[in-house]
């Protein structure tokens, strides 16, 4: 019965089971798996934004592209992913098109593993007690929320609040961002209302913005040390019921010969000011 020369016959309609050892015949790839683990990686591309995640998260890394001109550039990075066993490709300009989705790849792109955004409470615990929050509604362009990071980076702001934590992920947001998203935190906040009420109790000033409702100008406003700074999209700037949450309303003055300034400048001028008083 043990002899490894013995014939097994079975029936021809017996249907063929999938090798899961992956040492005969065809490895069987569970979809359902690979469309979770496609949901958690992203692609992220420009040189600036793979030094910066390779300095501070090279274990998210899960494969990587270069060019041949950068890569004298990324040698610490090849380096590490070779004795890591991480897999990489030297590859032309048209194949690290198609493997970063963009002919604006810079030269290299990396897949990565998302992170995930924080809840309220778990950032509360380790807040500072000098912080600035802050919070975008209904803002979801890639290129605003990359130049966005890159202000809050270079002001200090670690935190930022978002309905979908995985926008600050993308390859085009990671790139505008220029290194600065990789000392941003994402903040998970599918309903401002709760996390807005947490961060009052907290101690936070919550600062609302508009060009137009704005009752007390920038320039004549006394920032807090600790506060959550809310913006909304440029059309229609914050909903009613985000409105209503603020302890302060701010404007910035300005000729009024444009309806209202771009959110990534508006983000630029209020966090100048907070840092300013507060730095």
């Amino acid at each position: 019965d043990r002899s490894p020369w013995k014939t097994v016959s079975r029936a021809p309609n017996e249907e063929d089971k999938p090798d899961h050892g992956g040492i005969a015949g065809k490895s069987f790839i569970d979809p359902e798996q690979l469309r979770r683990q496609r949901a958690e990686e992203t692609r992220v591309y420009g040189e600036n934004a793979c030094q910066a995640l390779f300095a501070s998260r090279p274990d998210a890394i899960v494969r990587a592209w270069f060019v041949q001109s950068v890569t004298p550039r990324f040698r610490e990075a090849l380096r590490w992913m070779a004795a890591n066993r991480k897999a990489y490709h030297v590859v032309d300009d048209e194949e690290l098109a198609k493997a970063s989705g963009t002919e604006h790849h810079g030269g290299v792109c990396f897949l990565i593993k998302k992170r995930n955004g924080l809840d309220a409470a778990t950032y509360l615990k380790t807040a500072a007690d000098t912080d600035c929050v802050l919070a975008l509604e209904d803002v979801g362009n890639p290129h605003n929320l990359g130049g966005i990071m890159r202000t809050c980076a270079h002001f200090g702001v670690k935190g930022l609040m978002v309905q979908d934590a995985s926008m600050l992920e993308s390859g085009a947001a990671v790139r505008t961002a220029e290194g600065g998203a990789e000392h941003i935190q994402a903040i998970d906040a599918d309903g401002f209302d709760g996390a807005l009420d947490e961060f009052r109790r907290a101690g936070y000033t919550i600062v609302t913005t508009s060009s137009h409702k704005g009752t007390t100008p920038l320039t004549k406003a006394s920032l807090p040390k600790k506060m959550v700074l809310v913006l909304g999209q440029e059309r229609d700037g914050l909903s009613e019921t985000v409105m209503q949450k603020g302890d302060l309303s701010l404007s910035i003055g300005g000729t009024g010969q444009v309806e209202s300034l771009n959110v990534s400048v508006a983000t630029g001028i209020l966090l100048a000011e907070w840092w300013r008083q507060n730095a």
